[in-house]
């Protein structure tokens, strides 16, 4: 039921408004469906808030908004890139948001001033290093394209023999050797994706293993015409597609290169790139299948295995013949980076923030990454800023951030978590990012469409869950249904998937979830759409790709939207914060057995038997807690004012608690007990432990067990603490 909000002009505080909202809603509804931390009259105020909220966003109005940055190039630190963030904050002013600032931070920069790779034997051979252009898409004939470059390469100049190393990972190296082929002092050549590894692991990989330069390129087996229709014809990548991207060793410190830990705001100490721990030290270059292929072809050593072949009409071949000529020079000054930044102030709990975040830099026009996320984002910065000049506040206060520098270093949100790391681990209830919203095709999604595919914390996973359930998909299921129909096509599975399987609760790195997560402790969310996408950094990644393939109505922009909003707003207008620590002691308990099971005969040395025993009492006490508090909200019976919020600062204090200030052994940026990311940036859960696990180093190990066990007592007792006070407390 939508109600007549706009009559309501002053500013109201969300739970006076409740009583005004409630007695309608007795007399025009049944009564409204639970929500976690809600109790039912509040919950009845939100469900009719949230039905205004969905109301607002517009396709044809996220279609707008994704034009306007697409229509240029804009790299970080690029005279687009920054005019669009005062575009984007004087927007946020026009919409009605608060507090609008520009964040500069001072960086380590990383752009070419020239770049070229000629075959020098057999033959000749000079690679564009660029694409090609079409008619259909004016915008693959804009000059300021740039060519192909990887951010943070390092500079050089070499010539040496080409070495096709498959995908550049460490078993593809042992393979080599294998067949007596060393890469000391040579050029390899491999690809993306098969399987997929960061570019900056394989870059680190080719450093230690003494190549010369790296040369990655894009396989058509893996997003090119192997898959299906390419661009301007279907959704994956045409052969003269090129992944740009950084090579930054950002899985060890993000951020900045040279202020590794504290923000590069104006006037911080920068230490030497060469003392850089996340700066490569050999040059490296992004090629397309179309400049990769005479490489390739003219290889008359070995053949590589059958998971070596590519989808190139080609024989590939580990060696033989080939040299080149790499040279790349890079511009590496210091240049000035942007976050913006706002805030709608909560009316009763001003210093309880929920934030939500996009970063703004692109790659080339960014179609998909980032700009569907930002269309999405602006979409959402209206529909809150329409309620609040309505008259309605959320509770606790809302920031919203426009990140820049995220493709190269995660760099803007790093620098901004850190200069407000004080604040933000107090105050920061939940980070709820959203990269890119739509990275998939609609029109190759079948009817049952693009795949919802989160990712959160285990503690948040049911309320996402939960609130799925409120938001409709374009198909006109609800969210919630739709996710459950697609999860069962991609895993081809006849049954549809429990709820507790839905979430993903292993949450790597990558994007902008980073420094809240694993550097501050705070509770993250990560939310996109995906399917068929074959053209990710190119410069085919753009307007028409999103307007004639990706969503053409834009109405997946517009549902990221509102299971944004949706979120955002139960997080910040709940009485009770929708913590489930019994769910999240279940998830851990599942990555326990999974690292059991994958090192299966090697943990003879190492008992993790205290440990299990540790999140079965988490578990417990973590399932007693929510269903106390769930039953006294639901029948009324519900503590003072004052012990609901001793019992919110315990939900996040057990968040908090599961940083280490040591950090990861190697890694001390990264401080996250439970979560944080191998170095190709897939997950990686109890990280401390499992990384001592997979080195044999025992010792290690059983230190990173005891102190999880530790840390799991500790917050065993802050939930009996909790519900013990809450039980003494009620009315």
């Amino acid at each position: 039921m939508r109600l007549p909000l706009r009559t309501l002009v002053v500013s109201i505080p969300f739970f006076l408004l409740t009583f005004a909202l409630s007695a309608q809603l007795k007399q025009a509804a049944p009564p409204a469906t639970p929500i976690l931390g809600f109790s039912p009259p509040h919950a009845a105020a939100e469900h009719a808030l949230e039905s205004t909220f969905q109301s607002i966003p517009s396709g044809e109005k996220a279609r707008e908004w994704h034009r306007s940055f697409t229509a240029e190039p804009h790299p970080a630190a690029s005279d687009r890139n920054n005019q669009l963030a005062d575009f984007i904050a004087n927007e946020w002013r026009k919409q009605g948001w608060e507090d609008v600032a520009l964040r500069r931070y001072d960086v380590l920069h990383s752009r070419p001033r020239s770049v070229s790779l000629e075959m020098t034997e057999p033959l000749h051979f000079t690679a564009s290093l660029q694409e090609d252009a079409y008619d259909v898409d004016p915008d693959t004939k804009n000059p300021a394209v740039s060519s192909s470059y990887f951010g943070y390469s390092a500079s050089g100049d070499v010539t040496a023999e080409v070495v096709y190393a498959h995908s550049g990972n460490p078993e593809d190296y042992d393979l080599l050797r294998k067949n007596g082929i060393s890469v000391k002092g040579k050029i390899v050549l491999v690809r993306y994706s098969n399987p997929y590894s960061y570019r900056g692991f394989k870059a680190l990989t080719a450093e230690r293993e003494g190549a010369v330069a790296l040369l990655i390129y894009s396989d058509p087996a893996e997003d090119g015409s192997a898959r299906g229709k390419v661009f301007p014809d279907g959704p994956w990548g045409p052969e003269s597609h090129i992944q740009r991207g950084a090579i930054t060793y950002d899985y060890i410190v993000p951020g900045d290169p040279t202020t590794p830990g504290w923000a590069s705001v104006p006037g911080a100490k920068h230490i030497a790139p060469e003392e850089a721990r996340s700066l490569p030290k050999i040059p490296a270059l992004p090629l397309s299948a179309h400049d990769a292929k005479p490489l390739l072809e003219n290889m008359n050593g070995p053949e590589a295995p059958q998971d070596w072949q590519g989808a190139l009409p080609i024989t590939y071949r580990f060696t033989g013949a080939v040299k080149v000529h790499v040279k790349v020079d890079m511009d590496t000054s210091v240049q000035p980076y942007t976050v913006v930044e706002a805030r709608i102030r909560g009316s009763e709990l001003p210093d309880e923030w929920v934030l939500l975040g996009n970063h703004r830099d692109a790659w080339v026009y960014g179609g998909v990454d980032p700009s569907s996320g930002t269309a999405s984002m602006m979409e959402l910065t209206r529909a809150l800023g329409d309620l609040k000049q309505r008259g309605i506040r959320p509770r606790r206060t809302m920031m919203v951030c426009s990140w820049d520098g995220e493709e190269y270093a995660l760099t803007g949100s790093t620098e901004w978590g850190e200069q407000f790391a004080d604040d933000l681990k107090k105050k920061l209830v939940a980070y709820l990012n959203v990269d890119e919203s739509v990275a998939g095709a609609a029109t190759t999604a079948g009817p049952e469409g693009l795949s919802f595919s989160p990712s959160a914390v285990a503690s948040l996973a049911p309320m996402l869950v939960e609130a799925s359930k409120d938001v409709r998909t374009p198909s006109g299921k609800s969210l919630y249904e739709a996710w459950r129909d697609t999860s069962m096509r991609d895993t081809k599975s006849s049954a549809p998937p429990l709820d507790s399987a839905l979430v993903q609760t292993r949450i790597g790195s990558g994007s902008d979830h980073t420094v809240f997560l694993n550097h501050l402790g705070r509770p993250v969310i990560n939310l996109d759409f995906t399917g068929d996408y074959g053209v990710y950094h190119s410069m085919y990644d753009d307007h028409y790709w999103m307007e004639h393939i990706g969503d053409p109505t834009f109405e997946y922009h517009v549902a990221l939207t509102r299971i944004w909003g949706v979120v955002a707003q139960r997080l910040a207008n709940a009485d009770v914060l929708p913590f489930d620590f019994g769910f999240n002691a279940a998830a851990l308990e599942q990555f326990l057995h999974e690292l059991e099971q994958k090192n299966k005969g090697e943990l003879k040395r190492l008992s993790l038997k205290r440990l299990h025993g540790r999140i079965a009492e988490f578990e417990k006490a973590g399932d007693l807690l929510r269903d106390t508090t769930a039953r006294d909200l639901l029948s009324g019976t519900t503590a003072s004012p004052e012990k609901i919020q001793r019992l919110n600062e315990q939900l996040l204090q057990v968040e908090s608690n599961w940083l280490d200030p040591a950090g990861i052994p190697g890694r001390p940026w990264f401080q996250h007990l439970l979560y944080s990311s191998r170095y190709t940036y897939a997950h990686l859960e109890f990280p401390g432990l499992t990384e001592a696990v997979e080195k044999r180093d025992w010792k290690l190990a059983e230190q990173q067990a005891v102190l999880l066990e530790k840390t799991l007592k500790k917050n065993t007792e802050l939930l009996r603490s909790a519900r013990s006070s809450w039980e003494k407390n009620k009315k």
